[in-house]
């Protein structure tokens, strides 16, 4: 959450205090814009005015206004008591001792065994990072870009070489995509203030993009992972329609903005090629301006300096952007399938206000362990431990798959794993049977 001044509260909490008690009921009604209130440890907080200045954005806030917030919170912020002590002025009251700690019928056992497993794997040590993993990680970024220089120096601007550093140049924006990742999520140092400031060098200085649209956008993804209107990355921006319910509802209303039976085919051409150079780029540029986000601007800016006085010498400043944009082209091949392999082809639908461990298994899925692919997907084969716990390093994963499967039969919750083809079909075939759906609701309903 983070810090925030005194709220001004509604009539039903005027004259009550912050030792006020409230029950489900009248908590749920704080859901709307300019009214929210969230619930952290069966203490209510008014977040209200204070959404517009939290770091991870308002809208992460909004997707818990009238629920419990506790998971949530506890996931985010790996300080929690330095934020807590910015919470103080947002509390309204606490729930009556009558009310369930967990609203909208929630499994308490369950939200209490996986408080416990997390606890547990604090105690071990899983959520401390090990420095020599990320600063190899770096480490190979910087080489790969020093050896796509050092060959144009020594060999010229030919074909091959000029394919080469391509090939390059992508691989080390697709690393520093994993990396940057990292320190957004607040993952790899003690303090949060140097993730914070890594996080903008590498997406800004390494990358050409903004950590605050980042932010943003994929805090939102995990607080509600694959729920409508509240997960930015199933917004598709009406070019393609996902999962079983969607599709219905745009048949039903004789929505046809694209042939999305067809969908599963043209996906290939305006998916995975043009995700970061067109839409990425545009929307970072736009989000910048519109926010007058200078700092992140001026990181944005540095790229661009540092890799056109790299490479113009070498191609004209013409050539140089007809690289980057082969390069970006490659990258988002690379992103788009292993960021959305495991989510597209999982449930998909509207908030029905799940525990956490429920909610993120039933839009997520692992794909198989090995060294290729730990190092290819940036560990996000691993995206179901990743999404329980978002600040744990990833290097860690690997121990803490085994005890969440257990859990996750002790439930019966589902604790998928695939091979990577297998998730990467799994994409084509999950828009394919949207697409079918969405036409016969088109066509009959």
């Amino acid at each position: 959450m983070g810090g925030g001044s005194h709220q001004n509260e509604d009539v039903s909490t005027e004259g009550r205090g912050a030792n006020a008690v409230y029950t489900w009921d009248e908590v749920q009604k704080h859901s709307h814009r300019g009214d929210q209130w969230v619930v952290i440890e069966r203490k209510v907080y008014n977040v209200s005015n204070w959404v517009n200045r939290h770091p991870g954005g308002r809208r992460v806030i909004g997707h818990y206004a009238g629920e419990d917030a506790t998971e949530a919170f506890t996931a985010f912020h790996p300080d929690q008591k330095f934020v807590r002590k910015f919470m103080k002025p947002l509390l309204v009251g606490e729930l009556a001792p009558s009310e369930p700690s967990q609203d909208n019928k929630k499994n308490a056992a369950l939200v209490a065994d996986f408080q416990a497993l997390r606890e547990k794997f604090n105690a071990e040590g899983l959520f401390r990072t090990s420095p020599l993993f990320f600063m190899m990680h770096l480490g190979h970024i910087l080489v790969l870009e020093a050896i796509s220089l050092a060959l144009l120096w020594h060999f010229g601007n030919g074909w091959i070489t000029t394919i080469l550093c391509i090939l390059l140049l992508a691989t080390a924006q697709s690393q520093a995509g994993w990396l940057q990742h990292d320190f957004g999520h607040l993952s790899v140092f003690k303090r949060s203030g140097w993730d914070h400031v890594a996080h903008k060098f590498v997406i800004g200085h390494l990358k050409g993009a903004s950590a605050n649209w980042w932010n943003h956008r994929h805090f939102q993804h995990h607080a509600k992972p694959n729920v409508v209107l509240k997960d930015p990355d199933i917004n598709m921006l009406k070019i393609l329609v996902l999962g079983n319910v969607l599709p219905v509802e745009y048949g039903i209303k004789k929505l046809k903005n694209l042939p999305y039976n067809h969908q599963h085919k043209y996906f290939f051409f305006i998916g995975p090629p043009l995700l970061i150079p067109v839409y990425f780029n545009m929307h970072i540029l736009q989000t910048m301006i519109m926010q007058r986000d200078w700092v992140d601007f001026a990181w944005y800016l540095s790229y661009y300096a540092r890799y056109f006085s790299c490479y113009v010498p070498f191609f004209g400043f013409f050539g140089s952007i007809a690289i980057l944009t082969c390069v970006r082209f490659l990258e988002s091949h690379w992103f788009v399938w292993v960021t959305q392999m495991n989510h597209i082809p999982m449930d998909i639908d509207y908030d029905i206000h799940e525990d956490w461990l429920s909610m993120q298994l039933r839009a997520t899925c692992n794909v198989e362990q090995s060294f290729f692919n730990d190092w290819f997907s940036g560990h996000l084969n691993f995206q179901i431990e990743h999404h329980l716990f978002p600040t744990m390093p990833r290097h860690n994963y690997i121990r803490a798959a085994p005890r969440v499967q257990e859990l996750c039969k002790k439930y019966g919750v589902q604790y998928q794993v695939k091979g990577l083809w297998e998730a990467w079909s799994d994409i084509v075939r999950s828009l394919k049977k949207s697409g079918e759906l969405w036409l016969d609701a088109y066509l009959h309903k």
